[in-house]
């Protein structure tokens, strides 16, 4: 080999070995960058992934959900909510739902683990080319967003989200990840998840939506408030589109498909407003809303997606509001200067409210005062039946007498307080009944002076009424405040022989997946007084509408019984009265408390009361009052007429038209009363002894009753009209013996015509009227 050859390979190999070394040196170097790069990651990732949240609180996650209000008929009344969600499961969504949000949001959700690189790589290369953007985030990414990090756009957010979404895959299945991003995303419009977007947009659930309405959807979640059908229909058409193609190019729909989703109609429902505009019926949905925040809270309420099934009866809501409407402007065009009204009616075998209508020309931002509850007025002489009730139940019978003359009491200032009637009349010795349906005060006022104002507060509460009583015997009018509600759940005890139900609005509450939370479908019920009592006292009551204040406005030709109610000083008017089915409350008047001019509880509210109790009870058959036989005594007058009493068994007198005394035409004379001499408690002795009046309950106090004939107690016999007022044999002429003188009619309780003179002038102050 020559020197030259030699030569030319020594160089060539140091040619190569520095290549070698300068080709090592380089792969060490980049060895050594990566390796520095991989630290470099491990580290941020490291350092990220401590401070990552705990994704174990995925599976406790509660979201907000909305609560939804329902009338008995299923009607929905309203939505309660913080964020408007109604979580639905991935069983009940349809599989084209979930194929068009994947196909916009996602093609690859079921193939990568959390992180699309590929999609990352193409967004990055769309954006380099200035081409149409593309979502680099997977779905995944998306519900760890929602879930645990905050909307900022940051490259340690974007690095957080990435590794949130490779631990959730690594813990949950892909269904259980694509229900989550289903019901927590924002669709615009107030409306969190599929199933509330559903609502808003088109008024149906889920399930029901055409593939063009499941398009226009699944385009929403990127831009809301961009691609809303409600702010620019022509870029939620554009948005549609695109939705279409992808599902066309993910396979899920064909070109056919799509061309006929993208013509057919959208069949959206309008925006409709939100809050207290939204409400149907909402003087009781916000009662309802009301009771619910009391029951369970706030929190609970508004974010807990309660179910609530109400005791609302649409179609009775309505027609009081009709009524209460009519009632206001006949007030207006009568002159009466009433400007509101409220009314409730309840079922008194179950105390469901069934209508609850708070002011006149409906609900609105100027007018959600709901009159119905938070209105507290005096009731004026539509109280009167607590202390009637009180004495009945105490073993006085309705034929019992009591003076009804001019009487005064001392008042702490020094003066005195002499109760009137609006008529400044004194009809002198009458009967409980007649007492009650012609609506006599001073006998009110004697009545609960003897049986104690404390004993009258007690069964008023016991029968309904929360609100606190005062302790004076102007209660006995009606001075104390209370709501036309509680006005007709005392009533509602009557008309259910004695039995007291609180009366609610709403039937049954269950949580989001069905558990029961309240159940008022069989409501606890209170033996507040006798069946008999209650039946004395309606059978009372009914002598107000056929022949007493209310009559003839508050007859609807049925048996009812009710009380008008009218304050000294106009200021309230009322009629609450009841049939066995339905009890209803009215109240007129004005929110500043002005002066009506001479508005008697008789007149609009019991024209009011009959046009809705007549409208609402038109497919009910009519019925009695049920009689309860084992605890009355039915019986017979001598005379004339052949009428008759109610009495609660051994309260009847004793006495009889054979007993002495009786010549067979001439009843056994009673004591007159000393008029202003002595005290009612007084008479109420003498009138004992001259009676052989014996009550059964003690103690109770003792009042003078006409003697009466025991008849057959059969309770089979037909009823006598228990309305009709008991007098005195006619034929009587011994001095003592009680006359009791015909019902005084009340010009300001039936309608006049114009032209009519005003009745006299109210009562002084402190005093009701009828």
């Amino acid at each position: 080999m020559s020197a030259t050859t030699i030569g030319v390979r020594r160089r060539r190999r140091r040619r190569l070995s520095v290549l070698a070394r300068i080709l090592y040196g380089t792969l060490t170097v980049v060895f050594l960058l990566a390796l520095f790069a991989a630290g470099t990651v491990a580290g941020v990732v490291y350092s990220y992934s401590r401070n990552l949240p705990d994704i174990n609180k995925m599976a406790d996650f509660q979201p907000q959900r909305t609560t939804r209000v329902y009338a008995r008929d299923g009607e929905l009344l309203a939505t309660l909510y913080n964020q408007n969600r109604i979580w639905v499961p991935i069983a009940k969504i349809p599989q084209r739902v979930r194929n068009a949000f994947v196909a916009n949001e996602d093609h690859n959700f079921y193939q990568h683990h959390g992180v699309d690189f590929g999609g990352i790589a193409r967004a990055a290369l769309a954006d380099y080319r200035h081409e149409q953007f593309q979502g680099a985030s997977t779905i995944t990414q998306q519900l760890a967003r929602a879930l645990f990090l905050s909307n900022e756009v940051s490259i340690s957010r974007k690095i957080q989200e990435a590794l949130l979404a490779m631990e959730i895959e690594r813990y949950y299945t892909k269904d259980e990840i694509l229900e989550r991003y289903l019901n927590l995303i924002y669709f615009g419009s107030g409306a969190y998840g599929i199933e509330a977007a559903a609502h808003e947009y088109f008024g149906t659930d889920v399930s029901r939506l055409t593939t063009g309405q499941i398009a226009l959807l699944a385009g929403l979640p990127a831009a809301p408030s961009d691609y809303s059908p409600y702010v620019n229909l022509d870029r939620a058409r554009e948005r549609q589109q695109h939705v279409l193609e992808r599902m066309i190019s993910s396979g899920y729909i064909t070109s056919d498909e799509a061309a006929d989703a993208a013509d057919a109609p959208l069949g959206l429902i309008g925006e409709r407003p939100t809050g207290l505009q939204s409400y149907r019926y909402p003087y009781f949905t916000t009662y309802v809303e009301h009771v619910l925040e009391d029951q369970f809270g706030t929190h609970t309420v508004y974010e807990g997606g309660l179910e609530v099934n109400t005791t609302l009866d649409p179609h009775l809501q309505q027609l009081a509001q009709e009524a209460v409407n009519w009632g206001v402007g006949r007030a207006e065009a009568e002159g009466i200067n009433a400007h509101q009204a409220a009314l409730v009616a309840i079922r008194p075998q179950t105390g469901e409210i069934v209508a609850m209508v708070g002011g006149a020309g409906g609900f609105s931002l100027t007018n959600q005062f709901n009159r119905a509850w938070q209105a507290l007025r005096q009731p004026g002489s539509s109280f009167k039946p607590y202390v009637y009730t009180a004495a009945i139940d105490s073993g006085i019978p309705p034929t019992a007498t009591v003076d009804d003359s001019p009487i005064s009491y001392p008042m702490g200032d020094g003066t005195r307080w002499s109760p009137m009637d609006d008529d400044f009349r004194f009809l002198g010795p009458i009967t409980l009944r007649y007492a009650l349906a012609q609506s006599r005060n001073v006998v009110a006022v004697k009545l609960a002076q003897e049986i104690g104002v404390d004993r009258v507060i007690e069964y008023a509460h016991r029968m309904g009424i929360k609100e606190t009583l005062e302790p004076n015997l102007s209660l006995a009018l009606g001075s104390s405040v209370i709501s036309p509600l509680e006005q007709a759940s005392g009533y509602s005890t009557l008309a259910n022989q004695g039995i007291h139900i609180e009366p609610t609005a709403i039937r049954l509450v269950t949580d989001p997946i069905g558990t029961t939370l309240l159940d008022n479908r069989f409501p606890q019920e209170t033996e507040v007084v006798s069946a008999g009592t209650a039946y004395i006292m309606t059978s009372m009551l009914e002598g107000v509408i056929n022949e007493g204040t209310g009559y003839p406005n508050a007859q609807i030709g049925r048996p009812a019984a009710g009380k008008t109610g009218t304050t000294s000083d106009f200021r309230d008017a009322w009629f609450v009265g009841y049939t066995p089915d339905l009890v209803t409350a009215v109240w007129l008047g004005n929110d500043n408390y002005a002066r009506m001019n001479e508005s008697y509880g008789g007149n609009v509210p019991a024209r009011t009361w009959a046009r809705f109790m007549k409208a609402a009870l038109a497919g009910t058959p009519k019925h009695d009052f049920a009689y309860p036989a084992t605890e009355l005594r039915k019986l017979a007058y001598c005379g004339e007429g052949k009428r008759f009493e109610y009495f609660l068994d051994g309260t009847q007198p004793v006495a009889s038209c054979a007993s002495a005394g009786w010549d067979g035409r001439r009843r056994v004379a009673l004591d007159a009363p000393p008029v202003g001499a002595e005290p009612l408690a007084a008479y109420v002795r003498t009138a004992l002894r001259a009676a052989g009046y014996t009550p059964a309950r003690s103690p109770a106090p003792a009042f003078a009753t006409p003697q009466a004939a025991p008849m057959d107690d059969d309770p089979t016999l037909p009823p006598a009209p228990p309305d009709t007022v008991v007098t005195a044999d006619p034929a009587a002429s011994d001095a003592g013996t009680v006359e009791i003188p015909p019902p005084a009619p009340d010009p300001a309780n039936t309608p006049q015509p114009a032209g009519t003179p005003a009745a006299p002038a109210a009562a002084p102050a402190g005093t009701a009227s009828p």
